[in-house]
This record gives structure tokens, C-alpha cells and sequence, in this order.
């Protein structure tokens, strides 16, 4: 039997064992187990964590970023129409066909170069800011002219004492010898047939009037001999008539040889070497560029031969409407090359005042339109670097960041959030001071951008940088369903 010491600790055992399980079944039922006010205390909303930003003091600017395409300021598509019967290089081609290509993507090109052949006949490059839009014949006038002629006595040819717009014998000549220096017989302006012709005619203006002068003199002397002294005696009767019909015959010999000598000069004037609109092409800076060759040789001419530009890179890009108010010219940009991993500085260097749809702006760029705005349509704005920029740019895709505002120098920013007015038109901060104590600022706003805006305090109240400012509040969402926070 067990001893009573032993049957007390056992009843000691049970007692603590009972107080455990007592023990547990209370806390069990405290935890799962609330009065109404601790649900309802649980369910209401949590008080309302605060969101806020630092003060910051630095320079401000307010940008704008577009998409914008690196071209030449000039680009010119070649798509030569040269006349098969120009020169006897032409002669008997039945159809424009690409002869000779003499250059290739990337080469530099000088005046006076010549690009491709067709059909025998040269294309060549000239400086010159019009472009070409007739042929350039002897006798023409016009600014367009005055460009061939710069351009021929910068190449070394002289043009004589031809006047400046005007194509006399002194341009015909320059352009004959321009031909010839480039290996090929200048093109003439037809008419050889009319000329030798009129030449003819003077010749025989010319045997007519001395015919009539001749005939002239022997009536006189037959008219009576001579008169004491040696002169010729007035003529009387039928040989006075017949004196007077050989006088009105030297005039009008006299008249016809002046009218056939105009002609003749008028025919010369309008005859000889000229410059077809589809043998040049006229660039406004050298040296220029090759930018692309689509001409074969054995081909027939296409729409597109070759892309040539000349002319400092520049971006051109398209402002969307809600961006042109805030672009003007000589604001400060920053181009980004993504791919070739360059960065240049620029400026803004013109901003269209009416937009231009996908059609116009290809015809613009010579067939290479800069990125559209967004609802294809935009203004178009060009942008100068300041240095140069690396040939291998052009033709890409850049990234431009204009500058649209600026603060000047360092101010007090904030984000645009922490910003309000209230009911008295005030405009305020609300600055989080330790311990989460808050105080209300006033402030003057400035410029903004990038989602800051610059403030300066207007009354008592201070702000300085590393102060922090309410920009919001952070709440748990309690609907039904709700699981995230919401500022």
C-alpha cells in the first residue's frame, strides 16, 4: 500500500496538473472569446499613418521629352530625268539607264563631283541654296542663273563680261569648259540648224546690198559724165528716176542685212552649251555627305538614285499640341543617342507655327520625317547642337530634353502634392515636426516641373531644406474586400 507521503504527492500532482488545464482553458477563451466593445473598438478604421517628403534646395527646371531624328539641314533625293538627246553622249538611247555610279554610302563629296552617269550623261553636284526646277539655258535670266554662275567661277571658270542672272556667250563658255573638265561634251540648247540657216540669210543680205551699190554707181556714171571740175552732173529726166530706184534699192538691201543680222545674233544667244535640270544638283554647303546609293549599274532610273545632305547635323522632332506653348526658340536641350551612347547639348532653332501630318512631313525631310507626335500630327521644331555632332548619327532615333523653365539658381522645392489653398486663397505647406506635431506653412509658389514646384515662405512660418512636408496620408481600406493601402 502506499505510504501517506506518497499519496499526498499524488494528490499534490493532480491539483497542479488541474490549475495548468484551467489555466490554458482561460486564455483559450480570452482569445477567442470578446465582449461586444472589443469587436466593435476592433472593427473602426486605424488612425490615418502620414506620407510625407523632404524639403529640397536645388536649381528647378521644367522639361519636355520628345523623340527626335538626326538629319542634315539640307537632304536632297537624286532622281535624275536626263534628256536622251542631250549631247552626243545621249544620242540614239532609247530609255534612262543607270551607266556609271561613282560614288557610295558615306563618301564626302566636293563641287563639281559627279555622282552618277545615265544614259551617257553626267549627274553632278554644284553649291547653291535653289534648287534646281528648269534647265539653265543661253539667254535665260533669273536668280537661278546668278547661282550657276557663282558657282562656275568658284569652281575656276570665268563667266566673262556677262551680267550677274544673265546667260551670255561668257557662260556658255564657262559651262563648255566645265564639261569638258569633267570629261563630257556640254549639252546645247539646240537651234544649230536655225543658226546656220540665218547665216545663210546674211550672206545673202550681204551680195545683195553690194549688188545694189554696184548698180547704183554704174547708173550714175552712165547718167552723163562728168561735169567741169570732175564732178558728176545732176541727172536730168528718166536717169533722175532711174538714180532714185538705185538708192531706194541700196536702202532696203541695207535694211535687210541689219534685220538678218539680228536674227542671227538673237538665234546665237539662245544656242549653245547649257546645263540640264537633270544633269545638276545644287547643295547649299560642301563638303556633303553620301547618304545612301539606290542606283545599279544596268538599271533603269528610279524614283530614288541616291540620298545626299549637306549642312551641320541638326534633330528635327514633333511637338504635341499641348507641348508647343511651352517650346521656343534658344532654350537649351539635351540629346541623347541612346544606341550610339552619346550625349550632346543644343538648342531649340525654330518651332513651326502650324502642325504637319506624316505626308508633309516626309516631303520636308527628303523622305526621312522625324517621329510623329502622338495622334499623328505635330508642329515640327528643330534643334541645333552646339558642337558637332558625329556623322554616325545621322538617320537616328535621339531622345531630346527641352528645358522649358528654369529656376535661375537653387531654391526650396517640393513636391507638387505637399501644396494647397485654402478657402482664403492662401497658399500653404504643412511641415511634420518631430513627435508627428504639424504646422502650416504660407508660401509663395514658383516655377515647377518634373512634379516639384518652387516655394518661398511668405509670412513667419520658416521652411529650409531637410525640413519634411505632408504630401498625403496612408489609410487602410476597410470596405469589404479590402486589402491594400490608400493614400
Amino acid at each position: 500500500m502506499p505510504t501517506p507521503a506518497a499519496r499526498r504527492r499524488r494528490a499534490l500532482v493532480g491539483l497542479v496538473v488541474i490549475a495548468l488545464i484551467l489555466t490554458c482553458g482561460g486564455l483559450l477563451a480570452a482569445r477567442f472569446v470578446k465582449s461586444p466593445g472589443e469587436k466593435a473598438a476592433e472593427a473602426k478604421a486605424p488612425a490615418p499613418s502620414v506620407i510625407s517628403a523632404v524639403v529640397e534646395r536645388r536649381v528647378l527646371t521644367d522639361t519636355v521629352v520628345l523623340r527626335g531624328t538626326v538629319t542634315a539641314g539640307q537632304t536632297v533625293v537624286v532622281a535624275p530625268q536626263v534628256s536622251l538627246a542631250g549631247g552626243k553622249d545621249g544620242a540614239g538611247a532609247t530609255k534612262p539607264v543607270v551607266t556609271g555610279v561613282r560614288v557610295k554610302a558615306g563618301d564626302v563629296l566636293a563641287a563639281g563631283q559627279v555622282l552618277l552617269e545615265v544614259s551617257g550623261r553626267p549627274v553632278f553636284v554644284l553649291p547653291g541654296d535653289l534648287p534646281v526646277y528648269r534647265d539653265l539655258r543661253p539667254g535665260g535670266e533669273g536668280r537661278d542663273v546668278e547661282q550657276l554662275q557663282v558657282a562656275l567661277v568658284r569652281l575656276g571658270y570665268k563667266v566673262g563680261a556677262d551680267k550677274a542672272g544673265t546667260y551670255g556667250a561668257g557662260t556658255k563658255a564657262a559651262v563648255a569648259a566645265f564639261y569638258r573638265a569633267t570629261g563630257y561634251d556640254a549639252p546645247t540648247a539646240g537651234g544649230e540648224d536655225a543658226v546656220r540657216a540665218a547665216e545663210d540669210r546674211v550672206t545673202g543680205a550681204e551680195r545683195a546690198l553690194a549688188q545694189a551699190r554696184d548698180a547704183a554707181r554704174a547708173g550714175g556714171a552712165s547718167s552723163g559724165g562728168s561735169a567741169p571740175g570732175g564732178s558728176t552732173p545732176p541727172p536730168t529726166g528718166g536717169a533722175a528716176d532711174g538714180s532714185r530706184a538705185a538708192a531706194q534699192q541700196v536702202r532696203y538691201a541695207s535694211e535687210d542685212l541689219t534685220r538678218a543680222k539680228d536674227a542671227l545674233a538673237g538665234l546665237k544667244a539662245r544656242s549653245g552649251a547649257m546645263v540640264p535640270a537633270g544633269e545638276v544638283v545644287f547643295l547649299s554647303r560642301f563638303p556633303a555627305r553620301v547618304d545612301a546609293v539606290q542606283a545599279v549599274v544596268g538599271g533603269e532610273v528610279k524614283d530614288k538614285a541616291l540620298t545626299v545632305s549637306a549642312g551641320d547635323l541638326v534633330v528635327k522632332g514633333q511637338l504635341a499640341a499641348h507641348e508647343k506653348g511651352l517650346v521656343r526658340p534658344g532654350l537649351k536641350v539635351r540629346i541623347l543617342a541612346e544606341l550610339a551612347g552619346i550625349e550632346a547639348a543644343g538648342e531649340v532653332r525654330s518651332v513651326a507655327d502650324a502642325p504637319e501630318t506624316e505626308d508633309t512631313a516626309a516631303q520636308g525631310a527628303g523622305g526621312a520625317s522625324a517621329p510623329m507626335a502622338a495622334g499623328g500630327r505635330g508642329y515640327p521644331v528643330i534643334v541645333a547642337p552646339a558642337t558637332a555632332l558625329d556623322p554616325k548619327l545621322a538617320g537616328q532615333d535621339v531622345r531630346l530634353t527641352v528645358e522649358a523653365a528654369s529656376s535661375g539658381g537653387p531654391v526650396l522645392v517640393v513636391p507638387v502634392s505637399a501644396v494647397s489653398a485654402g478657402a482664403d486663397g492662401r497658399t500653404v505647406v504643412t511641415v511634420l515636426e518631430p513627435g508627428g506635431v504639424q504646422r502650416r506653412v504660407e508660401v509663395r509658389p514658383g516655377t515647377s516641373g518634373d512634379g516639384y514646384v518652387e516655394v518661398a515662405p511668405t509670412g513667419a512660418g520658416a521652411l529650409a531644406a531637410g525640413d519634411r512636408v505632408v504630401v498625403g496620408a496612408n489609410r487602410r481600406d476597410t470596405t469589404p474586400g479590402g486589402t491594400g493601402a490608400r493614400p
